[in-house]
């Protein structure tokens, strides 16, 4: 069964860093795609970026480019965002997704979600 815990989120001010981490269970790194997404009330889902199985960047946001890293690490069945130089504007929910071999990196192609976990950056 496949699964996916966020954790990390949290509050911060602009400028400041929060890595958030994406535990997941039932497959490993080289068998799923993995996403990030965030999500603001009212708003759509917003895909960060994606990363195919072997680990390759295949979408990278503008908003968060040059700013958020994406790690992983198979032998914890974890995935890491690191956010550095938050802006009020990452206010957000932001989940991490999987999918075998997701034709794009938008919602409706990731049929595995976690719960989300909130970032908030105000001052």
């Amino acid at each position: 069964q496949v699964q996916l815990v966020e954790s990390g989120g949290g509050s911060v001010q602009p400028g400041g860093s929060l890595r958030l981490s994406c535990a997941f269970s039932g497959f490993t790194l080289d068998s799923k795609d993995i996403g990030w997404f965030r999500q603001v009330p009212g708003k759509a889902r917003e895909a960060l970026l994606c990363i195919t199985r072997g680990h390759r960047i295949k979408y990278f946001a503008d908003s968060v480019k040059g700013r958020f890293t994406i790690s992983g690490d198979n032998s914890k069945f974890t995935e890491y965002l690191q956010m550095n130089n938050l802006k009020p504007e990452d206010t957000a929910v932001y989940y991490c997704a999987a999918a075998l071999e997701p034709t794009h990196c938008a919602q409706s192609y990731f049929n595995y979600w976690g719960q989300g976990t909130q970032v908030t950056v105000s001052s």
